[in-house]
């Protein structure tokens, strides 16, 4: 169910699986990269590329990966993390008319890794003194584990929401029909 490490070490992880999702043709990378963006800062998540790595090409294209990293403070206590990572292969610029009008489009195989932690004591408040670590111990093994807190709140919220991510960069490419089978879940239509 829920991976975690000690309950009382700082800035405790709990992992959420990876999802990933693998295509290949003509799209535009840019506008993909764009709409994901929008839509994390939409939902208040801090965004920033932490690695951008581009290798020189072979005789199909060259190759890039990105390593990107969305953080939300849900609280004091709690941060959500979703980490996003790129690995585009084949990379070849084409020209496309599309409505009349000529466009760059890139044409290469990809693959976008999902995945999701939430954080407690992400500021490490409760690292001052054995005492306060001691407490951190007691509050989130006895009280948010195994009260359902962490599945039923923070860890279903943070996995939906990189779900509704994922079919959004799914939507954008046309991998699947439009819609959205937990939309109801998050109350939101943002």
């Amino acid at each position: 169910m829920v991976k975690g490490g000690d309950p009382s070490a700082t800035g405790v992880n709990y992992s959420l699986r990876t999802v990933v999702t693998r295509y290949s043709g003509i799209f535009d990378f840019e506008g993909l990269q764009r709409v994901m963006v929008q839509w994390l800062k939409a939902r208040r998540f801090w965004f920033h590329e932490s690695t951008y790595k581009h290798k020189p090409g072979t005789e199909f294209g060259r190759e890039e990966e990105m390593y990107w990293v969305a953080q939300r403070n849900v609280d004091s206590y709690v941060q959500y993390n979703i980490e996003i990572y790129f690995h585009l292969f084949d990379i070849n610029m084409v020209e496309v008319i599309q409505d009349g009008e000529k466009k760059k489009l890139t044409k290469a195989r990809m693959e976008i890794w999902f995945s999701g932690r939430v954080v407690f004591d992400y500021q490490g408040h409760w690292d001052k003194s054995k005492f306060h670590r001691i407490l951190r111990g007691i509050y989130n093994k006895y009280v948010l584990v195994p009260e359902g807190v962490l599945s039923s709140i923070y860890w279903d919220e943070l996995y939906y929401r990189m779900l509704k991510l994922r079919d959004l960069a799914k939507d954008y490419l046309n991998m699947k029909t439009k819609g959205y089978e937990y939309r109801r879940y998050l109350r939101d239509n943002i």
